[in-house]
């Protein structure tokens, strides 16, 4: 069973024996000599006591260690005692009860919970020497530290850490009856600036940055300086004051007499009443914010040298006053007027004095009123003017959209265009109804006032009628492509006939496209008249000029130009359209 095992190293567990017997067969077929075989033995056998004797030398090593680390770790947890002031501590095992490793792993333990309560300890002792250290930097003014206090690590006892503590309190303590000194003098410094206007934010800054609303309570400065430049600051704005209240009161006698000589109305009068309550007053007694702005002394003296001048000064500032309100109703109403002129007249007639204030407001007043009649009486019109206008802004671009051999393409916004175009067909085919309509009603409303209806100087009859010519314009040259479409189609269909053959599409036979001179717009010489009702967005009129009337764009659309870039594409070489001179 051994030699099979030998032979066999796979069937049974290799062992030093049946290696040797293994290596006896490989001898025996060699023909090995004794010596031979005494001597390779020996060899096995020395080789053997070598390695023994590594894994001892090994085995000794790492006791030596173990026993050095266990040594280590005592020492180490007799500092930790030593250095959080614990004279004992309960676990430590004793140094010959158990072997090398259950000691360590019995003191591993207590080393963890004591570097843990070692480590906390630190952080208590490094916040507290933290907050030391800035409420003394606060204190001298220097409060910018950014290092860390250096904490005695050999001295982590209870017995220091209150003596920390204590003097922590103490600087709080101080701390606060700085804080509350400061709270004081800021408050006072906000009481002046507000009743002398000035701004508080900028005073309490320049005497330092932290003193403003905007940082929390905690952060101001309580520095011997901030304290004693606070107070300072206190005094220079108690002194403005007194100044301020003095110069006050003597243009408030002044402007009291003025009114007295000139019998001002009382309504006037309390325009200034919060200048005059402190005629009398105190310094202590004017509490009220901006009582003694230095705009408000200026608004007074001003006011005083305003009095001497105020009927002439006051009618020119009513009176155009009014002039606006009612330029602004004509400007709203689309009715055109001269407001340099009448700017002028009313400059005019309060120089010349020839005319009563009264009068005169009275006369303003009856054109405000005749206008906001007026501009009530156009409001149907006008809205359906701005409706009109929308339509043919779409039917324009309706025009654009269907010239475009790509709009059913797959793109990107196909579908919105295709939603729009649809919305639009529908909008369009309101517009000669809606023009019918504005065309009654202006006639109507013309007829009913004896005047012409005007769109911003504009008459808005003649921009219907120009838009009605050039709308059916339009659709005598859509008939008149399609018929030439129709032509140009029986002849192909003759010549398919003739010729038996269809000519090819991508040229059709006898077919150019003839471009005619650009005498009055596009091609072929038809005339390229663009309307625009937005006329008085860029300065455009209709007006008769020396018995010749000057027709500029009314509507926002070009019928006949895109017509005449559709003919251009269809027109035959034999059937030229001659151009328009």
């Amino acid at each position: 069973m051994a030699v099979a095992d030998a032979q066999n190293p796979r069937v049974g567990e290799t062992t030093c024996g049946s290696l040797l017997q293994k290596l006896q067969e490989i001898w025996n077929e060699v023909g090995e000599s004794d010596e031979e075989r005494d001597k390779m033995l020996l060899q096995l056998e020395q080789e053997c006591l070598d390695v023994y004797k590594r894994k001892v030398e090994l085995a000794a090593k790492s006791r030596a260690q173990l026993l050095q680390a266990l040594s280590d770790s005592r020492l180490e947890l007799s500092s930790l005692l030593s250095a959080l002031g614990e004279k004992s501590f309960t676990g430590v095992p004793e140094k010959t009860s158990g072997t090398i490793k259950e000691q360590l792993g019995a003191i591993a333990p207590l080393l963890e919970q004591l570097w843990e309560q070692k480590e906390e300890r630190v952080k208590e002792f490094t916040d507290v020497q933290s907050q030391i250290q800035k409420i003394c930097g606060e204190i001298a003014g220097n409060s910018n530290l950014s290092e860390s206090p250096a904490v005695d690590e050999s001295d982590l006892s209870l017995k220091k850490l209150d003596e920390f503590q204590s003097q922590l309190h103490d600087l709080q303590k101080e701390k606060s009856e700085r804080l509350h000194k400061v709270l004081e003098f800021v408050s006072t410094v906000h009481d002046l600036c507000a009743v002398l206007g000035l701004d508080f934010l900028s005073t309490v800054t320049e005497v330092h940055p932290s003193l403003n609303d905007s940082t929390g309570v905690h952060t101001k400065s309580i520095s011997n300086d901030t304290l004693s430049r606070l107070a300072k600051t206190v005094l220079a704005l108690k002194e403005d004051k007194k100044q301020r209240l003095h110069k006050l009161q003597e243009s408030a006698t002044q402007l009291i007499d003025l009114w007295n000589l000139m019998d001002t109305p009382d309504e006037e009068r309390r325009l200034f009443e919060h200048v005059t309550c402190n005629i009398s007053a105190s310094v202590d007694e004017v509490t009220v914010p901006g009582s003694l702005a230095l705009d408000l002394i200026e608004q007074t003296e001003v006011e005083v040298d305003r009095l001497d001048q105020l009927k002439s000064s006051r009618m020119k500032e009513i009176a155009f006053k009014k002039q606006a309100e009612l330029e602004e109703i004509f400007a709203r109403a689309h009715v055109e007027i001269d407001t340099e002129a009448a700017r002028e007249k009313i400059m005019e007639l309060i120089d010349s004095g020839n005319v009563e204030p009264t009068e005169l407001l009275a006369d303003m007043d009856d054109q405000i009123a005749k206008a906001k009649d007026e501009a009530l009486s156009r409001r149907d019109i006008l809205d359906k003017v701005e409706k009109w206008m929308s339509a043919c802004e779409e039917e324009s671009w309706l025009e654009d959209y269907n010239r475009d051999e790509n709009r059913y393409n797959a793109s990107r916004g196909a579908h919105l265009n295709l939603k729009r175009a649809e919305k639009a067909r529908i909008l369009v085919n309101k517009i000669p109804a809606l023009v019918d309509t504005l065309v009654a009603k202006t006639r109507g409303w013309e007829e009913e006032r004896g005047i012409s209806f005007t769109y911003d100087g504009v008459p808005l009859l003649a921009m219907l009628d120009e838009y009605a010519m050039l709308r059916q314009e339009r659709e005598e040259e859509k008939r008149r492509m399609r018929d030439q479409k129709k032509y140009q189609e029986l002849q192909h269909t003759e010549q398919e006939t003739i010729f038996g053959s269809k000519p090819s599409p991508a040229r059709p036979v006898g077919t150019k496209k003839v471009v005619g001179p650009r005498a009055n717009g596009g091609p072929n010489g038809t005339p390229s008249r663009r309307l625009s009702l937005n006329a008085h967005q860029n300065g455009s009129r209709s007006v008769v000029k020396d018995g010749k009337r000057d027709l500029r764009p009314v509507a926002p659309m070009n019928y006949v130009e895109m017509a005449k870039e559709d003919a251009a594409s269809h027109i035959s070489g034999t059937d030229t359209v001659p151009a328009s001179p």
